[in-house]
């Protein structure tokens, strides 16, 4: 053991390698479908850390993972989270705040009772949350690794406590679930109704039900695209596109349903799939988009894994797939205008990055005065979060496009989030091991406790009081608690896509809040504690 940690103390690389390897191979074992994944990182390093306490990496290292880590989220969550808050987002947002801030008095309840530091005490908060930021502002705050003694401590409960929560109170309430709208479809109707004939494709449009697209018109023998001033005759065939329903209803309108006389024939125009990877077309809605100079229709948009239709308020995001419809000649000019490069799922600008970062680096330097405190900053830990939601929401500033394919964006979240785990657990393995010897089962319980209490507020009151869909609510709760893997459990339990909805409008401002909260009860309790 001696030859290990004095070859570890002299090579803390090879420290941090192998914490980040053997935790992630630690982290893809499953019990029951459970896995800890990057959390198994901080475990690893903790144990590294006990062997080794001079294998710490310089803490700029962790920074710099932090803030990947934050830059990332702010880009990934910005326009969802804006868009949340008018809607119902403002009740989510304060029963999570609630849930939060109720999580952080028992925190200090149990510090106060167990004769635990405030510092301590921030960590149980911080961990319970699983919040990496709100760790990183309580270390600022304390000026020790307290922290991040509490903070390893709540962590597992932080990760399994939300999912058992989940599993039991799903089969005890067995709630019904609002049905998933179904995926988009193609329709053809041949137009017979008198309303129809002789109206324009616009005037048509507006006597179609929401989420209706006319893309396609055939008229004798020929296929054409739709332009809006054109009169429909009776027995042309539209092209429509929207979800099942709402194509019904759009034949009821129209006409009868009589499929394959657009597609069957694709002598005039044909379907092709490009990527969009032309940074000069990255942020701007289908309106803006500028077009070939030959004919084309775009269908919709492959996001993700989600269809989209191509409403002329759409924002082309980085990593889209658009459906064009275009001449079938034209179609390697098609994929040359949009640029049609795979590469752009995983590529992002470095330039928005750095400059991103930077004004987010530049907003946590601002001292912002705080009565009974003093000055406050936002620091590392928020002020670049902050910023990166603002940029994610503003999708595009002239030449300069903020967005990031999600494949991109999450390979740099994680490895922020692996860097800054891994030098901070290394960093708090020695400490770690003692207080667990000298506290040992009371301050494990008040890690549970710290959870618990901010899972039951937010699930119990949203359930019973405010009548949240199950389903949202598990969102709610899953982005108050903040690791990932927790709304990805309830996704696949549910079957719901509102699970990641409600996460994205929660996880940014709960963990300002938390961050906030860190600092100023280490602030101004912990010159008392015990």
């Amino acid at each position: 053991m001696e030859i290990l940690r004095t070859f570890l103390e002299s090579q803390p690389l090879v420290a941090l390698a192998l914490t980040i390897g053997a935790g992630y191979l630690l982290g893809q074992v499953s019990i029951r479908g459970f896995a800890l994944g990057v959390g198994a990182v901080l475990f690893t390093g903790l144990a590294i850390g006990a062997i080794a306490p001079k294998a710490t990496m310089p803490g700029v290292v962790g920074t710099i993972g932090l803030l990947m880590l934050l830059y990332g989220v702010g880009i990934q969550y910005g326009r969802q989270f804006f868009a949340g808050l008018a809607g119902p987002g403002l009740a989510w947002n304060g029963l999570a705040l609630a849930g939060v801030l109720g999580s952080m008095a028992v925190a200090l309840g149990a510090a106060k009772l167990l004769g635990l530091s405030v510092p301590i005490a921030a960590g149980l908060f911080a961990g319970s949350g699983t919040s990496t930021a709100a760790l990183q502002a309580a270390l600022a705050a304390a000026g020790t690794q307290a922290p991040a003694i509490g903070y390893s401590v709540a962590y597992p409960f932080g990760v399994i406590g939300p999912i058992l929560t989940i599993y039991l109170l799903t089969s005890f309430l067995k709630p019904k679930l609002a049905p998933q709208p179904p995926s988009l479809r193609y329709g053809e109707v041949t137009v017979d109704r008198p309303a129809a004939i002789g109206q324009s494709i616009d005037a048509v449009r507006r006597l179609l039900p929401a989420g209706v697209e006319v893309i396609g018109l055939r008229r004798g023998l020929h296929n054409m695209l739709p332009e809006p001033a054109m009169a429909l005759a009776g027995g042309d065939a539209l092209f429509l596109i929207g979800q099942p329903d709402a194509l019904g209803k759009a034949t009821e309108v129209l006409g009868h349903d009589e499929p394959r006389r657009v597609v069957a024939d694709r002598s005039d125009f044909d379907a092709v799939r490009v990527y969009v990877s032309k940074p000069s077309l990255l942020g701007r809605s289908i309106a803006e988009m500028p077009m070939p100079d030959f004919p084309v229709r775009i269908s919709h948009v492959r996001r993700g894994d989600v269809d989209l239709l191509a409403t002329p308020d759409l924002v082309v995001e980085s990593g889209d797939r658009l459906v064009v419809l275009a001449p079938g000649d034209k179609i390697p000019a098609v994929r040359a205008h949009f640029g049609d490069s795979i590469r752009a799922t995983a590529e992002f600008s470095y330039v928005s990055a750095g400059l991103g970062m930077m004004l987010g680096l530049l907003l946590g330097l601002i001292p912002i005065p705080v009565p009974g405190i003093g000055q406050f900053k936002l620091g590392l830990a928020c002020g670049p979060l902050i910023a990166a939601l603002v940029l994610g929401w503003l999708g595009r500033t002239g030449p300069i496009s903020w967005r990031m394919p999600a494949p991109a964006n999450l390979v740099l979240r994680n490895f922020g989030l692996t860097l800054f785990l891994a030098v901070v657990a290394i960093g708090a393995g020695k400490p770690f091991v003692d207080t667990i010897a000298h506290q040992g089962i009371p301050i494990l319980l008040a890690g549970a406790a710290v959870l618990l209490t901010n899972v039951l507020v937010i699930m119990l009151v949203g359930y019973y009081v405010l009548k949240i869909p199950y389903d949202s609510l598990v969102g709610v709760m899953s982005g108050a608690t903040g690791n990932p893997a927790i709304p990805a459990y309830g996704s696949r339990l549910l079957q719901s896509d509102r699970v990641d909805v409600g996460y994205a409008t929660i996880f940014p401002s709960t963990t300002i809040v938390k961050v906030i909260a860190a600092q100023v009860v280490v602030a101004l309790f912990a010159g008392g504690a015990g």
